[in-house]
């Protein structure tokens, strides 16, 4: 697991970040999961869009440009929906309220750690 580090900042986002690499680990994501954690998070590379359709709860998503940097944030997507965000080169999926009192703005650089 890695830590979501605001780069711009120096904020941390959240602490147990994995990526997303096997095709199952991208299938599945969070569906599985009963509970998951505002500090829990699942980066994916070359992915523009996602969707919470037999998840449980909500989550909140963030879409990066080639270069890491927010596109868009999305907070607290309810469940059976879709988010696409063109352009977008990868995806972090977080527990909800995760973002909640964070001013995390379009053009901030993330990273993993």
């Amino acid at each position: 697991m890695a830590v979501l580090k605001n780069v711009t900042t120096g904020e941390i986002i959240a602490a147990n970040v994995v990526r997303a690499n096997g095709i199952l680990s991208r299938m599945v994501g969070f569906i599985t999961r009963k509970k998951v954690r505002p500090d829990d998070g699942l980066w994916y590379d070359n992915c523009s869009a996602i969707h919470t359709i037999g998840m449980k709860e909500r989550i909140d998503v963030v879409f990066l440009d080639k270069n890491q940097r927010v596109l868009r944030v999305e907070r607290a997507i309810p469940r059976y929906r879709f988010a696409v965000t063109y352009g977008a080169r990868a995806v972090v999926e977080l527990g909800e309220a995760t973002l909640q009192g964070r001013d995390l703005l379009a053009g901030d650089e993330l990273a993993l750690e």
